[in-house]
Order: C-alpha cells, then sequence, then structure tokens
C-alpha cells in the first residue's frame, strides 16, 4: 500500500483529531471529538509534541503516530516519549504502524535523542509483536506507577 508519512501542521488538526478520537475509543474512553480535536490543537499551535500523519494515496489520513520530548537524568540527554501511535482499523495489518515507527525512529536521531520510550496495553499483542520486531526491548527492571491528581 502505498502510503506518505508527513510531519503534522496546522492544516491537519481536524484529521488528526478524527484519527486521535478513535484511538481513544479504542482504549474504552468515550468519544468525544471536540475536545480530541481541541487537545491535537493545543500541541500543534504550542509546538508541545511531534506527530507524523500516514496518508494515504487517496489523500485520506489514516494513522498517526505522537511524540513528546523530554530529558533522561541518567540518559544525560533527550528522550522521546511515544505516547500514541494509532492506525485506522481498516489500513491496520499493512505496515503502516511500523512506516510511522521508523519515521519516529528517524525524528528522534536528527534530535539526538538517546532513547524512545513507550508504553502499551497489557493485552496489546499486536503492537507488542510489532515494538519487539523493531528492537524495543519490554522493561524488566522497573514498574510504572501512575497517581491520578
Amino acid at each position: 500500500m502505498k502510503i506518505k508519512i508527513i510531519k503534522a501542521k496546522k492544516e491537519n488538526i481536524k484529521d488528526i483529531g478524527i484519527l486521535f478520537d478513535l484511538y481513544r475509543q479504542f482504549y474504552k474512553y468515550d468519544s468525544n471529538i471536540i475536545e480530541s480535536t481541541n487537545f491535537i490543537k493545543e500541541r500543534i499551535i504550542n509546538n508541545e509534541s511531534k506527530i507524523f500523519l500516514a496518508i494515504n494515496k487517496e489523500n485520506q489520513a489514516i494513522g498517526f503516530v505522537q511524540l513528546y520530548e523530554t530529558f533522561g537524568s541518567l540518559d544525560l540527554g533527550k528522550i522521546i516519549v511515544l505516547y500514541d501511535l494509532y492506525v485506522k482499523k481498516e489500513f491496520r495489518k499493512k505496515n503502516i504502524g511500523r512506516k510511522l515507527m521508523i519515521r519516529s525512529h528517524k525524528y528522534a536521531k536528527e534530535i539526538k535523542a538517546k532513547r524512545i520510550q513507550l508504553s502499551t496495553a497489557i493485552d496489546n499483542f499486536i503492537g507488542q509483536s510489532l515494538y519487539e520486531s523493531l528492537g524495543y526491548v519490554k522493561d524488566k527492571d522497573f514498574y510504572t506507577y501512575d497517581l491520578e491528581v
């Protein structure tokens, strides 16, 4: 399948907002296209994340990856947090997620990040398979904790 991966710009906000809402539904959140689109709009306008968008030959937005830059004290450098990766259901198993991941790797190298970090659901076996096929290693040394505030 022929697709292109582009860096998201203001003109892509609506398309990414729709995909982001579908992504949130995948993780069992209620659909809210307005809040989803506003969230994406803020990230793009304020340059708070990097988003790469997969576009098919019909010029449809079919997937995205969202990256946040942070720093690792132990790494003494930048770390990319790959927080969101989503491909529309009908376009899965066509290497689109892989292409988005590879574009993320390229970006991390461009900014001289030390590593890319990601988390996924325990039952997201398809995602885990993709990540491991690209060389990601499941952390066996650290637990992740969350506190809602």
